[in-house]
């Protein structure tokens, strides 16, 4: 069955949620959204003002009595009817998100949309379990009593490369935790943020509880970080944008998460599978055309393994099939646009006068040349401090190191600003161990690369930021510890009142 629908039609009354309903912008803007696979506009919209965001964060702030008040049971049952709704729209999130996106619909059909949904069960059932130290004497006079408390007003700035994960990485656990929220997206990739926002409403979440300002991140952006009624701004995205956001919520002095850039570290032993880390490579590095902020991009691989992984990797990326976003056999779509195929060609181009491109470094002829494709790209030779080793690139490009010893290749792939993800591939358990031990960053994986669950946490260490999204950690983001103290002795006057005043009683 064909679930493509209208853009425009859909999202006719505009580009911003709030209060429960869709509206158009105040800023006096246009914003094209793309199809990058053709370049062609797709839908028009008014970008949201200060006005908008104004608004958006007054109905935030008037729904959060109700719902920061709600039990955890009622919270947790909106949530579950939340996650069927969005099961029941797979198919419209799936293809708005590769129309907007340039995703392959099978990475929207198996990664992008079943991890949001089973997302949103999961924070159903946290929802239940917002818990703190057991209640206790620690004083011999007092029963001390830990109580989870949701923060407020949550503004929350989501990128362009996942649009549907990062909107349910944002708002399921600020309202699972009783908090409510402004959500706002790329200005260039709107369309399952609002779809997300009208499945929670059809899914019984009270309006103004999910709010979404679809702006520029000057305008919209900067106006929802420093609004003083906003508890906190949660952020994904580059770390360059990352330290402005920073500068500005110190304004209110409010809580804040960052989720910046990464350079993930592929670091393969000499007793490594050497099959299963060239798959693991390519899949790793190519994931969402490379636009990943853990995707594996500085492979170092030990020098008894380095030629054998250099033409494995330059094979497997020749047959990765670049196409049609919605024909099912297509492996690798575009970058999310004309502007970003540049920029990863910049780096490429700057990189043939200190490295071998070893396959692809170029955009594909024909029809695909309409859209915004790179093909799958292998780099050797670059020295450790090269642009192309140590800078964010963004798109479908592996470069690949060799390494001695295993002091050497730990010191290498903690070698760069970032901590955000990294991977270690050996038989030796020992190995692995030390590598997860040692290399700095929020997430090692073994044998593996990139795979992702709702259970486990999910953000970063140095420059790639601070906090986590998923799991039952983020909770530690979205709300206050409160201690709570009670007086057991009904006793006037304390001893411990002497060191104020008067005498021992």
């Amino acid at each position: 069955m064909d679930h493509r629908f209208d853009v425009t039609e859909r999202f006719a009354e505009g580009a911003q949620f709030i209060a429960g309903s869709l509206r158009g912008g105040s800023s006096g803007r246009a914003q094209d959204v793309v199809d990058p696979a053709t370049g062609e506009t797709v839908y028009s919209y008014e970008l949201a003002g200060t006005a908008d965001v104004d608004a958006a964060v007054e109905a935030a702030r008037q729904a959060f009595p109700g719902w920061g008040g709600a039990t955890p049971g009622e919270r947790s049952d909106t949530l579950h009817r939340f996650a069927a709704a969005l099961a029941e729209d797979a198919a419209d999130l799936a293809y708005a998100e590769s129309l907007n996106c340039g995703k392959p619909i099978k990475l929207s059909n198996e990664f992008d949309v079943p991890g949001s949904i089973d997302n949103a069960a999961f924070f159903a059932g946290a929802a239940r379990h917002l818990e703190g130290k057991a209640a206790g004497e620690y004083s011999a006079d007092h029963t001390s009593v830990i109580r989870r408390e949701p923060l407020g007003v949550v503004g929350s700035i989501a990128p362009w490369n996942y649009p549907l994960q990062m909107a349910a990485w944002k708002v399921l656990p600020a309202i699972a935790a009783g908090n409510t929220i402004v959500l706002k997206p790329a200005e260039i990739t709107p369309f399952t943020s609002l779809l997300f926002a009208q499945a929670a409403q059809r899914a019984g979440l009270p309006d103004g509880v999910l709010n979404i300002v679809s702006g520029a991140g000057r305008d919209a952006g900067e106006r929802l970080v420093g609004h003083p009624s906003v508890a906190m701004t949660s952020f994904t995205g580059s770390t360059a944008v990352g330290k402005r956001v920073a500068e500005i919520a110190t304004g209110t002095v409010k809580r804040l998460h960052l989720e910046l850039g990464g350079k993930a570290p592929f670091v393969v032993f000499d007793d490594a599978d050497l099959e299963a880390a060239v798959h693991g490579a390519v899949a790793g590095s190519l994931i969402n055309t490379g636009q990943d902020c853990t995707a594996a991009t500085r492979a170092y691989v030990q020098r008894p393994l380095y030629d054998a992984f250099v033409s494995g990797v330059a094979d497997l990326m020749a047959t990765v099939r670049l196409g049609d976003p919605f024909d099912p056999s297509t492996d690798l779509g575009p970058l999310i646009s004309h502007t970003q195929r540049d920029r990863v060609a910049g780096f490429v181009d700057r990189a043939r006068g200190y490295a071998t491109v070893v396959t692809g470094g170029e955009a594909p002829g024909g029809e695909l040349a309409k859209g915004a494709y790179y093909r799958p790209t292998l780099i050797a030779g670059a020295a450790q401090d090269s642009e192309i080793v140590q800078s964010e690139i963004f798109g479908p490009v592996l470069v690949v190191l060799p390494f001695d010893s295993d002091d050497e290749g730990i010191a290498l792939a903690n070698d760069t600003p970032y901590g955000l993800a990294a991977s270690a591939w050996s038989r030796d358990v020992y190995r692995t161990g030390r590598a997860t031990r040692e290399i700095n960053a929020g997430c090692v994986w073994v044998n593996d690369h990139i795979p992702i669950i709702s259970e486990m946490p999910h953000g970063g260490a140095k420059a790639s930021g601070f906090g986590k999204d998923m799991s039952a950690y983020s909770f530690e983001e979205y709300t206050q510890v409160k201690h709570v103290m009670y007086d057991n002795t009904a006793v006037v006057r304390k001893d411990w009142h002497r060191t104020i005043f008067g005498d021992r009683p």
